[in-house]
Parts: structure tokens; C-alpha cells; sequence
């Protein structure tokens, strides 16, 4: 049991952000089959297949299953609350060898040599392009959809009312905040630091916690409604859409439910390749779609204003 003792103004403080490298994290666990199981066997197959060929052993070296902990060097708590990757990996670039060094003795199921930070780095921003970009855009609009609710929570209900159905395992008592940990048991004083939350769409169906010095005091939790993540969200274009892209153009965004190449949208929509490609770099230049390369192949993803106009 962990358990976070709270003032008026760690309430004050709490705070809420997302955390790009720590859903790469969280990611890991979910491939090695600790996370997830149940909600993310999709997700899983795509990014097993998109990870093909890259030895991405470093990190998943540093990331055990089952584990008491995750070196904090790999995944610190977000300085803001909406960093994007590179800001993150910045961070992590900037990891002294010996913090490395020292992170990764304190964990015995750690065996391997740990990298560099720059190696590192260079490991989570491909395996981040491979499997977890495309898809981003997705998972953010679920993470927002997170925060708002809890913000409300929060403002209307005061600690008690956020905290009640964070998670089954995250209880509110008086001033404390009570949080199951099969390997963590530990009375800690948030001493005015207040309390990130962290909503994560991998994490399920545990929460992880950072409350080691140098960081700001850390939960991180299913973000909810994660369970849906990947259900099949194929929509018709509307009539007044297709008016003002084009009947291909609207049919294309609303076939790419999930990312998809030049030629998988050719194969499903009739249209001739090089007429899609057409179609998709207008469609990206009008910020409508983003591209990723994962290996030859260039993934094709909506975007968060896509998602908009077709009514998500």
C-alpha cells in the first residue's frame, strides 16, 4: 500500500498531464503481455507487425514486466502539461551517465549493459514512429477526453470527487490518497509539491506511481473510457463534407478508421493509387491527415480536426 498524505496546498497543485515517452513505456509492457491483455490485442498485432526488423532492446531491456520499478530516467514526470516527443526526449538526451548508471544498478533484474541516453533516445523516437504515432492522434483525443472529465471532478466535488473513480485500486481518506501496490508499500508526505496525474491509454489496468526525489510527486492511470480505444469508428462522410472536399477526397478520411498506406486506400476505395496519393497530400498540406514511415511503407493517419469534421 502506498499511501500519499495531502495538504490544502498539495490540492491546490495537483495537476494533470500527458506523457508521449510514457506511453511508449507503458506500451512495452503491454507487447511483453503484463498490460492490456484484454483491451488491446489490436493495437498489439499492428505494432507487432510495424515493429518487424527493428532491435528495439534497449529500451525493452530497461522495461521489465513484473518489475518493483522503471528507472525514472526513461520515463520522467512531464515538466508541462502538454509536452510533445521531442521535449521529452530533449530531457532524456540530457540524462547524466552516471544518473543512467546508478538508475539501473538499483534494479537486480536489470542485466544488460544499460545505453547511452542519445542511444536511448534514438531507440524511443523510432519505436515511437513505428508504432505508437500513427496512432497518436487517437490516443491523445482519449487522454483529453480524460482530463476534462477529472477537471470537472475536481472543480465541482474538490479531491474526494476526482479520486473516486480514478481507479479501483486509488482511494480518497481525509487528506490521504490510498493506492493498492502489489510491491510497493510506503507512507509519503506530497509537502507541497502537490500531485501529477498522468492519464495513460496503456497502463490498464494498473496505476504507477514516481514519488522518488527530484520529481514532482506522480500517478499514473487508465484514462478512462480506454477500454473503447480501439472498437470500430468508421463513419459515412456527411453530404455537406464531400460538398466541400470531394466525394474521394471525404471518403478517404473516413476510410482511415486506422493508419493506412496509398495502397491499402486504393485497394479499398477503388480509386487509382496515384489518384489517392493525390488525394492524401492534399488532404495532409490542409492538416487534415499526418504521415509516418514505418519501414518502406507510409502510414496515413487523421488527425484531431479530421476527427472534428467528420462528428467523432
Amino acid at each position: 500500500m502506498l499511501e500519499l498524505s495531502f495538504t490544502a496546498a498539495d490540492v491546490a497543485y495537483t495537476r494533470f498531464a500527458f506523457s508521449p515517452v510514457w506511453e511508449v513505456v507503458a506500451s512495452v509492457l503491454v507487447l511483453k503481455g503484463e498490460l492490456g491483455r484484454d483491451i488491446h490485442p489490436r493495437w498489439t498485432a499492428m505494432a507487432t507487425d510495424r515493429l518487424r526488423g527493428f532491435d528495439w532492446r534497449p529500451l525493452g531491456d530497461l522495461v521489465l514486466p513484473h518489475a518493483r520499478v522503471i528507472p525514472a530516467f526513461v520515463c520522467p514526470p512531464p515538466a508541462s502539461p502538454l509536452p510533445d516527443l521531442d521535449t521529452e526526449l530533449a530531457v532524456l538526451r540530457a540524462t547524466p551517465a552516471d544518473q543512467i548508471a546508478r538508475e539501473t544498478r538499483a534494479i537486480p533484474a536489470i542485466t544488460t549493459p544499460p545505453p547511452s541516453a542519445d542511444t536511448l533516445a534514438d531507440v524511443v523516437q523510432e519505436y515511437w514512429d513505428r508504432a505508437i504515432a500513427p496512432f497518436w492522434p487517437r490516443i491523445r483525443t482519449l487522454l483529453e477526453a480524460d482530463v476534462r472529465y477529472r477537471a470537472r471532478r475536481l472543480t465541482t466535488g474538490g479531491a474526494s470527487a476526482l479520486f473516486a473513480d480514478l481507479n479501483p485500486a486509488v482511494r480518497w481518506r481525509d487528506d490521504r490518497l490510498l493506492v493498492d501496490h502489489p510491491l510497493v508499500s510506503a507512507r509519503r508526505g506530497l509537502r507541497g509539491r502537490g500531485l501529477l496525474l498522468v492519464p495513460s491509454a496503456f497502463v490498464w489496468p494498473r496505476v504507477f506511481s514516481i514519488t522518488v526525489q527530484g520529481w514532482q510527486p506522480t500517478l499514473r492511470y487508465p484514462a478512462r473510457g480506454v477500454a473503447g480505444l480501439w472498437a470500430d469508428r468508421k463513419v459515412s462522410p456527411s453530404a455537406a463534407l464531400a460538398g466541400v472536399l470531394g466525394r474521394g477526397r471525404a471518403r478517404l478520411l473516413a476510410e482511415l478508421d486506422e493508419p493506412a498506406s496509398t495502397k491499402d486506400l486504393a485497394g479499398r476505395t477503388g480509386i487509382t493509387p496515384g489518384g489517392v496519393s493525390q488525394h492524401l497530400t492534399a488532404l495532409r498540406a490542409a492538416g487534415l491527415l499526418t504521415s509516418h514511415r514505418v519501414g518502406r511503407e507510409v502510414l496515413y493517419a487523421r488527425t484531431d480536426i479530421a476527427e472534428s469534421l467528420l462528428g467523432r
